[in-house]
């Protein structure tokens, strides 16, 4: 393990032995293929604006902020705030549209609320595809409460929801993913392990699927860009896959039956077909259960790797009970930024172990005053004089602690994004995208690739989980 960098591990939560899988499963986008998210993120941001534009909403002179959002934060579209919350679902950053909300807006805004994805009221931004709606309805929040006018619209919540109306659209009527299909160069971000990574899990004997929510037309031009190029004379991307499946409508592919369809020509031509899969073709539709008859095997023999939190991983883990992988590409980043700031984050800890110290010897002397001041226990000869004393000399230590932890505590809380910090941290804690991450994803990595260096018999163990009371080496 130590020869293999820490940003293209595969890091396990629930242990995964490779030789028991019979089928893997993939995703394309932001999957298989991995865009330039800023490039890609941009364009998508364009479209919907001059979308909006064209309606007469003022977003002509509104530019994209890649940092202004993150994968993982959660829009609570009743106030129009951004959030962040850690594991437990309470809320400890937010953004009122592109305005950092103070501490104490916070705690009066959300002290008594506990974020349930299951409200209407939260929408979790799931994927790096959500970082320009994220992005373009902060600042149309701004808008709103300057009292622009956005036709069709007189609240968050019916902001939101014409945001993500639009942007589904710009996907659903083909404009931006013809810019792709036009200048992949410029948006792919080539991977040619890629293809070994395939071909070794696919000789190791997995079966091997595309399951992909993207078009027949889409997916054929993105997949030869990507991968024809790192295969032999004569092979295309379609040899890697025993069945490829588009249109799959995830994530209703997991949680019922629908109609199945086979691509017939390249154009895209569908023809209906029986509730059966062969070996070899492409499909239009259909849904997990027709993927479990085609292998004859469970849910525990099939793996499937996505990006998308909710229609990747959750349902396929809640619904199949499929074992999962998760692709974090932004894990990279991160952990260079960790790894960056490593010596003074020892550094912190130390500081953070010595202020616990004099926070306890605080809490000690005026548990000692209390019993004086009060006669009961057995407080000693000690008098009142000397502990007030000492407790004031203790204060003054933490005031001095405290000016040297508070700019490292900053800086650590600004990593890889200055807004929101690290994805999978809130503070010292871990964040909701964390707890997802841990309760559906059976193993997360940065990107598919990674699996060129653990081949396709690894058997992936999860590290003995850790409790509060646990001795720590930091």
């Amino acid at each position: 393990m130590s020869a293999i960098p820490r940003a293209r591990r595969i890091y396990t939560n629930r242990t995964l032995n490779l030789r028991a899988i019979s089928a893997i499963g993939f995703d394309m986008d932001y999957t298989l293929i991995h865009y330039e998210f800023e490039t890609w993120e941009r364009q998508a941001y364009s479209h919907v604006s001059r979308a909006l534009a064209d309606e007469g909403w003022p977003t002509d002179k509104l530019v994209f902020d890649p940092k202004r959002v993150i994968r993982g934060l959660v829009v609570d579209t009743s106030t129009g705030n951004l959030v962040k919350a850690n594991r437990f679902g309470f809320i400890k950053y937010a953004f009122h549209g592109t305005r950092l909300l103070t501490y104490k807006e916070v705690k009066d805004e959300y002290s008594r609320t506990i974020i349930d994805l299951s409200e209407d009221r939260w929408q979790f931004l799931n994927t790096l595809f959500s970082v320009s709606d994220g992005c373009l309805y902060a600042q149309l929040v701004d808008a709103m409460d300057r009292g622009t006018s956005l036709p069709g619209v007189s609240s968050y919540e019916e902001l939101y929801a014409k945001v993500r109306e639009t942007v589904d659209l710009a996907h659903l009527e083909g404009q931006l993913k013809g810019d792709i299909m036009s200048r992949p160069d410029a948006f792919v971000e080539l991977d040619p392990h890629t293809a070994v990574a395939l071909q070794d899990l696919k000789y190791g004997g997995k079966k091997l699927l595309l399951i992909t929510n993207s078009d027949w037309v889409y997916t054929r031009a993105m997949m030869s860009f990507a991968f024809d190029r790192f295969l032999g004379p004569g092979s295309s991307w379609r040899d890697l896959f025993d069945v490829v499946i588009v249109d799959a409508r995830k994530p209703t592919f997991f949680a019922q039956m629908n109609p199945l369809y086979e691509v017939a020509t390249d154009d895209g031509l569908l023809r209906p077909v029986l509730r059966a899969l062969r070996d070899g073709h492409v499909y239009s539709g259909g849904d997990a259960k027709l993927v479990e008859d085609w292998l004859g095997v469970d849910g525990e023999s099939v793996l499937y790797v996505g990006d998308h939190i909710f229609s990747d991983v959750n349902v396929s883990k809640q619904i199949q009970r499929w074992r999962t992988a998760l692709i974090l590409r932004e894990l990279e980043n991160e952990l260079e930024a960790i790894e960056n700031f490593e010596e003074k984050q020892a550094k912190l800890w130390a500081l953070m172990r010595e202020k616990d110290e004099l926070d306890t010897k605080v809490s000690q002397l005026k548990a000692t005053l209390q019993r004086l001041e009060h006669g009961y226990g057995s407080p000693g000869s000690i008098s009142i004089r000397d502990v007030e004393d000492t407790l004031q000399e203790v204060r003054k230590q933490q005031e001095a602690k405290d000016e040297e932890v508070v700019p490292l505590a900053r800086e650590a809380a600004a990593l890889a994004n200055e807004n929101w910090g690290l994805l999978l941290r809130t503070g010292n804690d871990k964040s909701h995208l964390a707890r997802q991450l841990e309760r559906y994803a059976d193993v997360y990595t940065s990107r598919v690739s990674n699996f060129f260096y653990y081949g396709p018999h690894a058997y992936l163990r999860s590290s003995r989980g850790s409790l509060p009371h646990d001795p720590v080496s930091c």
